[in-house]
């Protein structure tokens, strides 16, 4: 957020946690995604809790039926505008995104 406020960008922030995105919301963010849709999904310590593989992740199915029932493991910051979406790291991409 800071990066953007740089910029002198407008941006809406969405606490995950508290408003999760839901299946129609990630299916368009995966739309637009630049990156592998693989990478929304954290690799932790919540993902080695839950027994999950990349084999769990491997298609936009899995990973927006994944992020809909555990939406901790939503990748972040997740940078989305009207035409493109990234993960926001390492940092430099956002400003890449925004400017």
């Amino acid at each position: 957020m800071s990066i953007a406020q740089e910029l002198g960008v407008d941006v809406d922030v969405v606490l995950y946690i508290k408003t999760p995105p839901d299946a129609p919301t990630l299916r368009s963010i995966i739309a637009k995604l630049e990156d592998p849709v693989t990478d929304l999904v954290r690799r932790d310590s919540m993902w080695k809790k839950l027994g999950l593989t990349d084999d769990d992740v491997a298609t936009v199915d899995q990973v927006v039926a994944v992020l809909v029932k555990h939406k901790q493991l939503l990748q972040r910051p997740l940078v989305v505008t009207a035409d493109r979406a990234i993960i926001g790291r390492p940092k430099e991409r956002v400003r890449e995104l925004l400017s």
